[in-house]
């Protein structure tokens, strides 16, 4: 029988470490290692077990570069590699009363299972949801019904880089319990 604690105490840790990287080492990613990473992601769960994602990667110029167009930060310049989350509309689950759209739900916890799982295997990342939605669609060449919802820079973390003092909301503001 395994001790929860120490899981949870690992998984805790794994949690605190992990941080929003904007500087990165000089150093390629091994694709083995993006791909474990990545596997990660695949095992997310999904509204209905749709399973509405499509990960692009882009290591190798010029789609690296295309994607550093779409958000020209200067700190981009230094992630050696990209992980575009991607959503499947005709994939995803739509909740019947309303019709909402989960894609974007989905996407993101694979997103952050990816985040994780590169946390867990000496990775920094950093989520860019502030790109240009039409030049990125150029550049990774994806369907109509396909949607990049959130691009993932990953890398080595700079040698320099210190993980900022989480400034996080206490949990007596944001729980509530049985209702608001």
């Amino acid at each position: 029988m395994m001790n929860t604690d120490i899981q949870f105490s690992t998984f805790m840790e794994l949690v605190k470490q992990r941080y929003s990287c904007r500087s990165y080492a000089d150093k390629p990613v091994e694709r083995e290692k993006i791909a474990a990473i990545l596997d990660a992601a695949r095992l997310a769960p999904s509204a209905c077990n749709k399973q509405p994602w499509l990960f692009i990667v882009a290591d190798e110029e010029p789609v690296r570069t295309g994607i550093i167009e779409s958000y020209p930060r200067e700190w981009a310049r230094t992630a050696p590699a990209f992980i575009v989350v991607c959503g499947d509309h005709n994939e995803s689950w739509h909740r019947p009363e309303d019709g909402k759209d989960h894609m974007d739900v989905d996407c993101s916890i694979a997103a952050e299972h990816i985040c994780l799982a590169a946390a867990a295997a000496g990775l920094g990342t950093c989520w860019i949801c502030n790109f240009d939605p039409a030049k990125l669609r150029e550049t990774i060449s994806v369907p109509e019904h396909i949607e990049p919802v959130v691009v993932l820079a990953i890398g080595y973390p700079f040698a320099q880089s210190v993980a900022p003092e989480k400034k996080r909301k206490h949990l007596d503001e944001i729980v509530r319990w049985g209702s608001y």
